[in-house]
């Protein structure tokens, strides 16, 4: 797809007048007549704004001319698995769980690859072979060649190793000792739960990444304990398999 046609389906798709999506991204109409007739196409800074403004990323705006991976894990990259920059625009380098908000969420390869290989193992991949793979991928990407560069002194593991003792001082009955937190999609994780006066919540926002793990329950039984956390709040909760009938067991600022 070209991008005449990307701006015009995004467009339309919105409701938006070619007027209306002008003075949204401070152009004139004329300037998006000649994008949709393919004339033109928008400068650097307006394909920020009308990435920012259709949330979708410069190189979907462009027609998709590169196949996007994560430079961090190697995932191939859709618009809506694409991390964030501090100031919410989409990093077209990295996946939502390599680089959330600014901060790079993996400073151990090691750690990255148990996480990445439990989610490629199957019938025809083993986890050796997986193993394998990412040891050789991983090097390969820009953001381990540039790790000196980029990486945060280890702050970001410091702040998770604080937030993990700060959990297991809980002392939530049942649960074990929490020793690892990875990142995970909101979406993937916002249960909804019940309240005592019957009203349904979530508590997460879809599209943010959260740090967390799922835990075995020292009772026995067939509910785990799930946790989540960030900067604000500590989030624990059990469940039953494929996270059904969910129990919130604490919700606490920080």
């Amino acid at each position: 797809m070209n991008t005449k046609d990307v701006i015009y389906g995004l467009r339309t798709k919105n409701g938006l007048s070619q007027d209306e999506l002008a003075e949204k991204v401070f152009v004139t109409r004329q300037a998006v007549s000649r994008w949709e007739n393919g004339e033109t196409v928008p400068n650097t800074e307006t394909l920020k704004r009308l990435s920012e403004l259709f949330n979708v990323s410069i190189n979907t705006l462009l027609g998709s001319p590169q196949k996007l991976i994560c430079q961090c894990c190697g995932m191939p990259l859709e618009d809506e698995i694409i991390g964030r920059n501090q100031d919410g625009s989409l990093n077209e380098q990295y996946c939502k769980w390599c680089y959330a908000d600014g901060t790079y969420t993996y400073s151990d390869m090691d750690e990255l690859i148990d996480v990445c290989v439990k989610h490629m193992v199957n019938d025809n991949f083993t986890e050796e072979q997986a193993r394998a793979y990412m040891k050789q991928k991983l090097p390969q990407l820009d953001y381990w060649k540039r790790y000196e560069e980029l990486s945060d002194n280890g702050e970001f593991e410091e702040f998770k190793k604080k937030l993990i003792a700060e959990i297991n001082d809980l002392h939530i009955e049942g649960m074990p000792e929490l020793k690892t937190l990875t990142a995970l999609v909101g979406g993937y994780v916002n249960l909804e739960y019940t309240l005592p006066g019957g009203q349904k919540v979530k508590f997460l926002n879809d599209g943010t990444t959260y740090l967390g793990n799922q835990l075995e329950s020292e009772l026995g039984g067939d509910r785990c304990f799930g946790v989540l956390a960030n900067m604000n709040f500590i989030l624990v909760c059990t469940y039953e398999a494929e996270g059904a009938n969910p129990e919130l067991i604490l919700y606490k600022k920080r």
